[in-house]
């Protein structure tokens, strides 16, 4: 009589291959299982810091809203191009991270930062304003004019004052609204504000205009 088990062991093992595929099949379908950011993490290198991102639920969900903010922001750019430049290289500075004590503290305010940035830039939130100041302290652009975004994550502005426009973020402050950017400040308390712009610039007040 011919052995009949090769046969029996080939089905025993289709089995578990279906049976495993069902399985993968089902983790991918779960809504429990977290999913990654927006790049691939099939050829992550484990010592980068993309690694961290593929492998941290809450990383990889501001890399998915990273992309969607700057999917939004492509479409309304007149200069993609330059727009792919600065992501490219924002993509640089965040990878500096692996130089922080905090590594994953530092990927999470990296895009924070730039996310706001981007919803900033291209009124993807709603915004306050613009409100008009007069500034004095110069012979200069007298007037500036501040837009505030309070749906970003920090509350942004934007202001500008001639052809100057800034970025500034929310910081912590004992009274008022104090936002800082690269070289600029800003802090309103009761309709005025003490302001500097430019590096090394002295501070001047800033009157809201009616």
């Amino acid at each position: 009589m011919r052995d009949k088990r090769p046969a029996a062991r080939q089905i025993l093992s289709l089995t578990a291959l279906l049976a495993g595929f069902s399985a993968v099949v089902a983790y991918a379908n779960d809504p429990e299982t977290p999913p990654g950011p927006a790049f691939s993490c099939a050829s992550v290198d484990d010592t980068r810091i993309e690694h961290m991102i593929c492998t941290d639920a809450t990383l990889a969900a501001l890399d998915r809203k990273l992309g969607s903010v700057y999917a939004q922001a492509r479409v309304l750019s007149n200069t993609g191009s330059a727009l792919k430049v600065e992501q490219r290289g924002w993509i640089k500075g965040r990878n500096e991270c692996w130089k922080d004590e905090d590594e994953t503290a530092c990927i999470a305010s990296a895009y924070r930062l730039r996310i706001a940035e981007l919803q900033a830039r291209y009124h993807l939130v709603a915004a306050t304003g613009p409100i008009r100041f007069t500034c004095g302290g110069d012979t200069g652009n007298r007037t500036m004019v501040v837009t505030f975004f309070t749906d970003t994550d920090p509350p942004t502005l934007l202001a500008r004052r001639g052809q100057d426009i800034s970025l500034m973020f929310l910081q912590p402050s004992a009274s008022g609204a104090k936002y800082a950017g690269r070289n600029e400040s800003f802090w309103e308390h009761h309709g005025e504000a003490r302001v500097t712009w430019g590096y090394g610039a002295p501070e001047i007040s800033c009157r809201k205009l009616p």
